[in-house]
């Protein structure tokens, strides 16, 4: 006659929690460079703490509206048009300030090339994004 069988023990099941997804953040020196830049005078350790909060949601809003422009649009690709009109809708670029005068006034010649279409000898335009 067999013995008869008693059930095993099992391990206890861990539960693996998921690590949160680490969104993208800007880089703290970068925030606070423009700052001071901007700011021209001392800033308390406090008060840019406060600072990098913001500008740091101001950007998360920035890409949830640009990414929600896109899904509008049928596309899963934020393109040029739709940063257009979130600067419009922002009214940082109305019929009366123009992007490009935003960026020949805001950014740096190397940055300027970039972005607006320029014309060299030869009558050929060198195009920006």
């Amino acid at each position: 006659q067999t013995p008869p069988l008693k059930p095993q023990q099992t391990k206890p099941v861990l539960k693996c929690s998921r690590k949160k997804t680490l969104e993208p953040k800007i880089p703290s020196s970068l925030i606070k460079s423009v700052f001071k830049d901007y700011a021209k005078m001392p800033v308390t350790t406090k008060s840019f703490r406060i600072v990098e909060k913001c500008t740091n949601k101001y950007f998360k809003q920035l890409w949830n509206d640009l990414a929600a422009f896109a899904s509008h649009a049928g596309r899963k690709t934020v393109e040029v048009s739709d940063v257009e009109v979130l600067m419009r809708r922002q009214r940082l670029v109305t019929d009366d300030i123009p992007l490009h005068v935003l960026i020949e006034r805001h950014l740096p010649l190397e940055y300027r090339k970039l972005l607006i279409p320029v014309a060299v000898s030869g009558n050929k335009v060198i195009p920006g994004i």
